[in-house]
Formats: structure tokens, C-alpha cells, sequence
């Protein structure tokens, strides 16, 4: 079966790391959650018949919503083949500054919105989504005298997956997200990493701090309580060892492709917490 990929490079993302996380996904479970979605690697890759996702990133979710829509997703292609013709220092700058006005902004048609979100991610600086505390996008170009902005038949793959599915898409807080959640459901939570040295989590205007880490912790052990499937992805720092003290450690090897400097690029370890043994998928 042909299934979709991530359509926007976004920090985190797990496209390198998938088959290591279907080997640690329970092999059944009836809802798919996904609070903090991104790119959605995983989301594709198991491509599950129900599933919730949700990300804080309005206009990343924005995206989801007009790939999902006829018309919206016809216009979105349409606006992304201007972008591409138009390309170059100045225009991305001009489309980058669209936030600035926020009223007008606020009207701006959806599908404009998503074509722009996308725009600026294959246009910008190592495709990384930033921005400041008025949530306005402030990564600078990325010096591409062409860019690619989608491929058709992966996004064509995307929205069948979409609209053949059961797929609720949302754009809120992690814990709203997964209120429903119930006995026999999968949550897997990739959050803006922790970390023991000071990094870059401006995904939002509000950051993601240690608070934020200690909240999602109670809400994995509520998760837990409940009967559900948990799996989480972050970097094994002291915070994270003792949040999730209780539950099963995995370590992998991930590439790390978004950074500012080379040096915070390359390989890292990670740690993929899961509340549950994986006795069936190590057979």
C-alpha cells in the first residue's frame, strides 16, 4: 500500500527514525492520537482508520485542514505554483512579513495561509519554523535560488489518506487533545525536547519549558491509568529519567537536521518511553 509522507520538513520529525518506532507501537489499539503531530511520520507510516491528531502550530494544522478539502487543496497547489515562480530574496520576505499585519492576516484566505506556511518552510533558513512572542514566523532566507515547494503525488497521497479515514484534526493544548482517550487507544507524545543545556523550542509564541515537561508527564500517567497505550520520544535528560522513572526506556540513534549551527547537527541519542512491555513486537 502506498502511503504518504511528511510534506513540511519540521524539527523533531521522525522520518528517520520511523521503523524504529513501529517496532515499539503496540501492534493493536483501537484510536490513534497524536497531540504534538508535526510532520505526522508516524501518523502516515501506521496510517490508522481513526485517529486524532493535533499540533499547538495553528497554521501547521491550518495545512492539514486544506489538504483534506477539495477546493481548498486545489487552491493551496495553485498558490504554492505562484510561490515557486516568484521565489527570490525579496518575495520571501514580502510573503514572510504577511503576520506583521495582523488584522489583515486574520483575513486571509485558509488555502493562502496553508500555501504560505509551506512556502516558507522549503524557502527558509534549514526549514526551520520559528517564531517570536508575537507569533510572527522570523526565520531568515534561505539563500535557494529554486525551491520545490510540494510533491503531487505524496500530497495526493496525503488527502486520500485523509478523507478515507476517520481523522479528527485539531489545534490545541496537548491535554485537550487526548481527553477522550480511552482503554485500548494509542497516544504517542513527540514534544519540543527537553533538554540539560539551553535549546531552541520557539514552535509556538509560549516556548515548551520544564513546566510544560512536568505537566505532560501527568497526563502520561493518566493516560496510563486509564488503560491506554502511551509512547514518548524526547532526549534522556535527568528531567526526563525522573518524570518517567516508572515506565520502559528504549534508546535509539536519530540524525538531528535542524540546528542553526552545524554542530548541533548530527547524531544524538534519544530515548522512547512507552508504558507498556513490547514482549509481541520483539518476537
Amino acid at each position: 500500500m502506498l502511503k504518504g509522507k511528511p510534506f513540511v520538513k519540521w524539527a523533531g520529525g521522525k522520518r528517520s527514525v520511523v521503523d524504529k518506532l513501529i517496532k515499539l507501537a503496540p501492534l493493536h489499539f483501537d484510536t490513534y492520537y497524536e497531540p504534538f503531530v508535526g510532520g505526522g511520520a508516524l501518523l502516515f507510516e501506521l496510517a490508522p482508520k481513526k485517529a486524532v491528531i493535533n499540533d499547538y502550530n495553528k497554521e501547521l494544522m491550518n495545512v492539514y485542514e486544506c489538504i483534506k478539502d477539495d477546493k481548498k487543496f486545489t487552491s493551496m497547489c495553485n498558490e504554492l505554483n505562484k510561490h515557486e515562480l516568484n521565489h527570490s530574496e525579496e518575495y520571501y520576505y514580502e510573503i514572510r512579513n504577511l503576520d506583521r499585519d495582523k488584522k489583515k492576516f486574520s483575513h486571509l484566505a485558509d488555502y493562502k495561509r496553508a500555501a504560505r506556511t509551506i512556502y516558507l518552510n522549503k524557502a527558509c533558513f534549514n526549514g526551520l519554523y520559528r517564531v517570536n512572542s508575537k507569533n510572527e514566523f522570523n526565520v531568515p532566507f534561505g539563500k535557494k535560488n529554486k525551491v520545490n515547494t510540494y510533491d503531487g503525488s505524496n500530497l495526493t497521497l496525503v488527502y486520500v489518506y485523509l478523507n478515507t479515514n476517520d481523522v479528527k484534526i485539531l489545534s490545541t493544548d496537548f491535554d485537550e487533545a487526548v481527553k477522550d482517550a480511552k482503554k485500548g487507544d494509542f497516544i504517542y507524545f513527540d514534544p519540543p525536547y527537553d533538554s540539560d543545556t539551553s535549546t531552541f523550542n520557539s514552535y509556538t509564541e509560549n516556548g515548551f519549558g520544564k513546566e510544560e515537561h512536568k505537566r505532560l508527564a501527568e497526563v502520561f500517567k493518566d493516560l496510563d491509568k486509564r488503560g491506554c497505550y502511551v509512547m514518548l520520544s524526547n532526549y534522556n535528560t535527568s528531567l526526563v529519567k525522573e518524570l518517567y522513572k516508572d515506565y520502559n526506556f528504549h534508546y535509539i540513534e536519530a540524525k538531528r537536521n535542524i540546528g542553526a549551527k552545524a554542530k548541533d547537527r548530527g547524531t544524538v541519542e534519544e530515548v522512547i518511553i512507552t508504558n507498556y512491555d513490547n514482549v509481541e513486537n520483539d518476537n
